[in-house]
């Protein structure tokens, strides 16, 4: 029986992440939160003689993130009223294919500084490519040729709002099946198909129409569910079923709650803007789940996730500097003297962190829970770069405000 279940899940794995294919399929990588596979080469260093730009391709502007096939890497912008999804060759920046939608809407005035083009990632299954469009659209095309296979329009299909901010949630694939927050609530589609299953953390009223925290899986006291946190609320959610397992609400400037949560054991990590940052503990009773908070912190994240490495986290601030919190207290254990752009793309295998700040610096960061120990940083774009780097072999793909640019190391 135990090895049956190993194979299922092996083979979940391989067809629903493209494992041994694809080794960046999806929002924050392999695992969904930041860290890449243990052995997986690793920068050295990123001084212009180590790591040095192999191509680039100018495209339209996003922040949509780079997602990498077996031999492909994908993009997403929005030019004029349309949305382009890209295919190129990781090996040479050869474009493969393209598809394209009209998408394009505004945000309210006091975001247009930060645009109105495409924000949410895509995710690949080792067969198809899903996409979200601003205008709460979602489309899934093939990965191999770019031919859309089905599209759904959220709005149409819940009569929800279009959402203020556009389709921000980056969409996970989860035994076979989709799930995104999206057309005011969260739901679970057919991955062949686009149809619905279930939808649940239905909000009312076009406040509350956008939301933008990407879901996660997690096995919390021995139950597999999905953490979700919308703009009022972290849940827990039955995969199979929808159920709400438990819910907390967490206070946020304008339902801010934009980061994606950690893991911390059986316990729950966030942290949003004009809110604090929170560890959840989660119990299971007779009667279901509790909740409880464990600690809380001051210190306001905004929209940048965390590293967790071991009893340690990692974050970005609201304020615009670095800090690490001692996961088992709540205790600050540093926080930088020096500020840093609005937001910080943070991946690690571990040991070190690369941090990717908006405003085109790479640093090479210790995971010190000590002191703020930057090993080297590195100007590799003028440009707004707002999007995860994407690491595979010895390859790091990185989405400029207007370009795909792949480096080697």
């Amino acid at each position: 029986m135990k090895i049956f279940l190993l194979l299922s899940f092996l083979l979940h794995c391989i067809y629903s992440y493209g494992l041994g294919a694809s080794s960046w399929p999806q929002w924050r990588g392999p695992s969904r939160d930041g860290m890449i596979k243990e052995g997986s080469p690793w920068p050295a260093k990123i001084d212009e003689k180590s790591l040095n730009e192999s191509w680039r391709v100018k495209i339209g502007k996003g922040y949509s993130g780079a997602i990498l096939s077996d031999n492909l890497v994908f993009t997403v912008e929005t030019k004029g009223k349309k949305e382009i999804v890209r295919a190129f060759d990781q090996q040479s920046g050869e474009p493969k294919w393209e598809a394209q939608w009209e998408g394009s809407m505004s945000v309210p005035f006091f975001a247009w500084k930060n645009g109105s083009w495409v924000r949410s990632t895509p995710v690949f299954d080792g067969e198809n490519l899903y996409v979200g469009g601003m205008r709460d659209f979602l489309v899934c095309l093939d990965g191999k040729s770019g031919k859309i296979k089905w599209e759904v329009d959220f709005m149409e299909r819940y009569n929800s709002p279009l959402p203020a901010f556009g389709f921000v949630c980056s969409p996970l694939v989860y035994e076979g099946h989709l799930y995104v927050q999206a057309g005011s609530g969260f739901s679970k589609l057919d991955r062949e198909t686009g149809e619905s299953i279930w939808r649940t953390l239905i909000h009312k009223g076009e406040k509350y129409g956008s939301a933008f925290s990407s879901p996660i899986t997690a096995n919390l006291k021995d139950v597999q569910q999905l953490v979700v946190q919308t703009r009022t609320d972290l849940t827990g959610v039955s995969p199979e079923s929808g159920e709400v397992l438990w819910k907390k609400p967490v206070q946020a400037y304008r339902g801010m709650n934009i980061l994606t949560p950690s893991l911390f054991g059986n316990s729950v990590f966030t942290s949003c803007y004009g809110g604090k940052s929170l560890l959840f503990n989660l119990d299971k009773k007779s009667t279901g789940f509790e909740i409880s908070k464990k600690w809380e912190n001051k210190q306001e994240a905004y929209m940048s996730s965390p590293i967790v490495i071991g009893d340690y986290c990692y974050l970005h601030l609201r304020k615009q500097r670095m800090t690490c919190l001692d996961m088992r207290t709540g205790v600050t254990k540093w926080i930088s003297s020096e500020s840093f752009g609005k937001y910080m793309s943070m991946v690690s295998n571990g040991e070190e962190i690369l941090a990717l700040d908006e405003d085109g610096t790479l640093y090479r960061i210790e995971a010190n829970p000590n002191q703020l120990l930057i090993k080297e940083e590195r100007e590799i774009s003028k440009s707004p770069t707002w999007s995860y780097p994407a690491l595979s072999g010895k390859q790091m793909f990185v989405r400029e405000l207007e370009s795909i640019v792949c480096y080697t190391w």
